[in-house]
């Protein structure tokens, strides 16, 4: 396993079990930074045992999630368990995964963030110190096995938040935005190294520009000013350069937009948000027309934002 088993560790006999929502990345302008932990949350329960590794997996992803040390949930449990200097002889773990994968709504992220907070638990409980994993520590470490920060901290923290890398490290802040969501899901997975790879080197400034001043102008509106969501959530940094593997989504954003609605792509794709000023507003019934017409294979799924992030279950 990469680490040697500490045996003056007397690890909890008590299972750890973690819930952690799901996350939009992006929003349109913010790029890697901006996130928005969504009301659906994936549950990982983890226990110490002296030997071997148990997976048990249900719900999204079931069919085609390894159950060996190469699952996502494993990766960061035994990452967590590395920084801490302490690893149990063993593993079980159980995930019931309500998070659709490869639509661009966190999972892998949520996969991550369960993993070190339930870690970290387990090792709390079982005395090890846990200073080396505080939640700064966490927050680096996640970025550092997803690559890139805006979903994990949306998970972690919850909320709306705005994450960046500094010379201190992976910093985040998070804000309580007063918005709802309207996820459209579709059937079909795209795999997030697939549009990441069409995205350019370089972009023109006046792009660069245009994104600066939306990214500034959706904090505005997250926070108080939903009259500005239209605007604000306009995008010239990635959304079109991925048009070649999301075909379908690019045109739906396009048709919603174009009817006075918030839309985006959900992170790297190819699910939509609509995202809509005041918390528990139902989508229009012009809206849910409008979707049964141009999207009728689409499922629209109301959320409200997650303001609690992850945590671990009494």
């Amino acid at each position: 396993m990469g680490t040697a088993v500490r045996t003056d560790v007397r690890w909890s006999q008590q299972p750890v079990a973690v819930e952690v929502p799901a996350s939009a990345a992006n929003l349109g302008p913010g790029f890697d930074s901006f996130g928005l932990a969504l009301s659906l949350r994936d549950r990982v329960e983890i226990e110490a045992t002296p030997t071997g590794l148990d997976v048990e997996v249900d719900g999204a992803g079931a069919e085609d999630l390894p159950r060996d040390e190469s699952h996502l949930v494993v990766r960061a449990v035994h990452s967590a368990f590395d920084a801490l200097g302490a690893r149990p002889g063993g593993l079980r773990l159980r995930c019931r995964n309500r998070v659709p994968h490869g639509r661009g709504l966190g999972s892998s992220a949520a996969a991550i963030v369960a993993g070190l907070v339930a870690a970290r638990e387990l090792a709390r409980r079982s005395g090890v110190r846990t200073d080396a994993l505080d939640d700064a520590g966490l927050l680096q470490l996640a970025t550092d096995l997803e690559t890139h920060p805006d979903n994990v901290a949306a998970g972690l923290l919850g909320g709306f938040t705005v994450a960046w890398r500094g010379r201190d490290g992976v910093r985040a802040v998070r804000l309580d935005p007063d918005v709802s969501v309207l996820v459209i899901v579709p059937a079909d997975s795209v795999p997030t190294a697939v549009t990441r790879q069409l995205l350019p080197d370089q972009v023109p400034h006046r792009d660069a520009a245009a994104n600066s001043a939306r990214a500034g102008l959706l904090v505005a509106a997250m926070t108080g000013l939903p009259e500005l969501l239209h605007a604000a959530t306009e995008d010239r940094l990635h959304q079109d350069y991925r048009e070649p593997a999301l075909p379908a989504s690019l045109r739906l954003v396009r048709t919603l937009r174009d009817a006075g609605h918030a839309a985006v792509v959900s992170g790297a794709g190819p699910a939509l948000l609509v995202l809509r000023g005041g918390a528990g507003v139902l989508p229009g019934g012009e809206l849910i027309d409008m979707l049964a017409t141009e999207a009728p294979e689409w499922t629209p799924l109301p959320l409200d934002v997650d303001l609690v992030g992850a945590r671990v279950l009494p």
